[in-house]
């Protein structure tokens, strides 16, 4: 039954980043694959968030079952890595060098600042007192 429960997760995620990736690309424009950067920060965000709050210590009890259903499925459907690789190589092999790396350093810098904020701020979240 996991293994639906993260499929259906994984059908979620991925019609959002479809849905999210073309409405920032509609916005800003296609040179640059903004869409994909802005999945990928959120969702690194969001699991870090949901993470800490779900896990030892945490203030929200949840079924391994939901962190599964939650965190591979819609997390994993959501986020982009094979679609920021191609994204990126792609990039390269156009001779646009420059916003190759700039998406590289991007991405892995933000996305590592932001599932360390969505963290940090679920870490202040569980030491408040109170429910």
């Amino acid at each position: 039954m996991t293994y639906l429960w993260v499929a259906i997760g994984g059908a979620l995620g991925s019609v959002a980043r479809y849905a999210f990736t073309g409405v920032v690309a509609n916005h800003y424009g296609k040179v640059f694959p903004l869409g994909t950067l802005f999945v990928n920060i959120t969702g690194s965000f969001i699991i870090g968030f949901f993470a800490t709050m779900t896990g030892d210590g945490g203030r929200w009890f949840v079924r391994s079952s939901f962190r599964d259903f939650f965190m591979i499925g819609v997390c994993g459907g959501y986020t982009t890595f094979s679609s920021f690789s191609r994204e990126t190589l792609n990039l390269a092999q156009d001779g646009e060098w420059l916003y190759a790396g700039v998406n590289v350093l991007l991405s892995v810098m933000a996305c590592l600042v932001a599932v360390w904020l969505g963290h940090v701020l679920a870490m202040s979240l569980n030491s408040m007192k109170g429910s």
